[in-house]
């Protein structure tokens, strides 16, 4: 039986990292969703590379969504707000806090 699983990027250093990782349990038929919490993807760090992976997570049944609208208007991501994901967290059966938050550094 296959599994929910959603990824939270709250540290923009791990943001595309963690989206193949969403990728290799969606195609380990698990439906793998990922959340951008708090920073916009850097320009120069999207290349076509993980775009076809996002692409990918959508065929199958996946998707990224992101709280930032600039990765909304920038990348086509899925705009979600708090309270969407607060919802969409109830019908997730593991929920994967990906990267390190630092103080420091967002």
């Amino acid at each position: 039986m296959s599994k929910k699983v959603c990824f939270m990027y709250p540290s923009s250093d791990y943001i595309l990292d963690g989206v193949r990782s969403a990728l290799g349990l969606a195609v380990e038929n698990m439906y793998a969703y990922g959340v951008v919490m708090y920073n916009e993807i850097d320009e120069n760090m999207m290349t076509d590379y993980h775009k076809e992976n996002i692409d990918w997570i959508r065929d199958m049944e996946g998707e990224i969504f992101s709280i930032p609208d600039g990765n909304v208007e920038k990348y086509g991501l899925v705009k979600m707000t708090l309270e969407e994901l607060g919802q969409k967290l109830r019908d997730i059966e593991i929920i994967v806090p990906y990267g390190i938050m630092r103080s420091d550094k967002s």
